[in-house]
């Protein structure tokens, strides 16, 4: 589902696949945050789709698990 936010942006949701990374990698939200310089809880937030993340930091977030950006996030399809 396409949403338009209060500033007549289009809001895409997005899903990902940081939980199952983390623990390939057994990796706890705390370290992964300290690995892309955020906290725990902006970690925890992406994750539990909450918060979607800058591109830069999408980009941080899959160089340290050597993925594509779309490897880690992608769009969920609309109705």
């Amino acid at each position: 589902m396409v949403a338009v936010d209060r500033h007549r942006v289009v809001v895409l949701p997005m899903k990902n696949r940081l939980k199952v990374l983390r623990a390939e990698a057994n990796w706890s939200q705390l370290e992964l945050a300290m690995r892309v310089g955020v906290s725990r809880q902006a970690i925890n937030a992406i994750e539990t789709g909450k918060y979607d993340p800058s591109l830069p930091l999408a980009m941080k977030i899959a160089r340290v698990f050597d993925r594509r950006i779309e490897e880690v996030f992608e769009l969920e399809e609309g109705d």
